[in-house]
This record gives structure tokens, sequence and C-alpha cells, in this order.
């Protein structure tokens, strides 16, 4: 039984999770430690976090689909690819220690954030003319990948997908909004696989969930309303901590 503390506290982190988890990624730097700390064992906290973190992706998704935000025909192409690499990902992360990822994920956060600082004017407009069948090439295991790395360690995965689309001339409140269809996809896949697996909390994931969704829809019309500027800075804002969540969890690691 939660203390009247801890439900405050599960009701703000699934609040705050949810918001920025709407405009640019990253909402389980929020909600997924928060359930570490109420007692859930790590497989326990993941798979919780699945649950709510879907219910709140599949709400900002609806928000950006109803105000035009999203490209429908590239992200119903794309969402069976994120789909089908979250599921290998939660696999795998049942048998393998998530470890081997860190350093990785690291150096692309680095340099994502480096990237978007130096081109100042980069996802103000957008410039999307279609993709080459080369691009294709690359983006099809590239969001494979992206869902694979949702199931497998989740933190960032807003930050690469929303990445993805920016590099094929989308703006940042376009590319937000294709970045949650596709990460709505690898929570799903993820919560049914967890599930499966028994690593969900059903009661404290739909009691965070409540006020997850509520986060969602206050993000999703701030990223509409405010537009690219403004996603751009909480974008990287958000990698940023990701950098400095990694780095710390990286050399704690290495010295205990």
């Amino acid at each position: 039984m939660l203390s009247t503390l801890s439900i405050l506290f599960i009701l703000f982190a699934g609040f705050a999770s949810g918001f920025v988890d709407a405009v640019v990624g990253g909402g389980g730097l929020i909600s997924t430690p928060a359930l570490l700390s109420i007692g859930l064992s790590p497989h326990i906290a993941l798979g919780t976090n699945k649950l709510a973190s879907s219910m709140g992706s599949l709400t900002s998704t609806l928000a950006f689909i109803r105000s035009g935000k999203v490209n429908l025909k590239i992200t119903r192409k794309l969402f069976p690819l994120s789909f089908a690499g979250s599921i290998l990902g939660v696999i795998l992360v049942h048998f393998l220690s998530s470890d081997v990822l860190r350093p990785l994920i690291l150096v692309l956060l680095v340099a994502v954030t480096i990237y978007t600082l130096l081109k100042k004017n980069w996802g103000r407009a957008s410039t999307y003319r279609g993709i080459s069948r080369k691009a294709w090439l690359l983006f099809v295991p590239l969001i494979f990948l992206i869902g694979f790395y949702d199931g497998f360690l989740g933190p960032g995965t807003g930050s690469f997908l929303i990445f993805s689309f920016l590099t094929v001339g989308f703006d940042f409140v376009t590319a937000a909004g294709n970045a949650k269809i596709l990460n709505f996809s690898s929570n799903i896949a993820g919560l049914i696989t967890f599930a499966v697996l028994g690593y969900v909390n059903y009661g404290i994931g739909l009691f965070m969930a409540v006020s997850l969704i509520t986060g969602a829809i206050c993000g999703a019309r701030f990223a509409i309303r405010r537009g690219a500027s403004y996603v751009k800075l909480l974008f990287v804002v958000m990698t940023l901590a990701l950098i400095g969540k990694n780095t710390f969890d990286y050399f704690w690691r290495l010295t205990h």
C-alpha cells in the first residue's frame, strides 16, 4: 500500500514525464527513477513504466495527428519496424546487461546535441520533399535499431527519433509528431513483451498513467502552439539531461 506522499510523488512524476515526453521524448528519465524510488525492482519498474508511457504516448500521438503535425504516409510504413525492434530489445534485456550499450549511447547523445547546436536554423521550417530510395535503405534499419534500443534500454529514444526525422527535412514540431507515433509503437510492443514476462505492476502503472496522460495533453499542446524554436530548446535541454544521467550511471558502475 502506497503512502499519501508516495501517491503525490507518483502523480507529479507522471505529469512531468508525460509533458516532456510529448514534446521531445525522454520522459522515462523522470518516471522510471520515480518508480524505482518507491521500491519496485528494475525489471518491474521498466515494465510498469511502459504501461503508463504507452497511454501517454497514445494521447500525445492523437493530439499531433489532430493538429496535422504528422506525416502518416511515412509513419505508417515505419510503425511495424519500431514495433518489431522493441520486442527484440525487451527479449534481449531479459537475458543481457544493458551496460553494454551505455558508452555507445552516451557518445551518440553528445553527437546529436553538438550537431543540433551548430545547425542554428535547423528544424525551424520544413524542407521535406520526400525520401529518396537510397535514403530509405538507411532510414529503415535506423528506425528498427531505435525501436530495439527503446525495448532494450529506453532513455533518449525520443531524441534519436526526432533527430532522424530532422535529417530528412522535417521541422521540429512535425519531427516530434512523427516521433511520437513510432515511440507509441515501441512502447506498446515493449509493454506486451514485459507483460508476457510478468514484469508489470498494473495497479501502480494505471495510477501513474492518469497523471501522465494529463501531462501528455499539456505537452502536445505546448509543442503545437509554441512552435519549432521552443521545441528545439527543450530538445537540447532534455538531451543534455540524458547525457548527464548516462555519464553518471556509466562512471558509477565503473567505480562501484
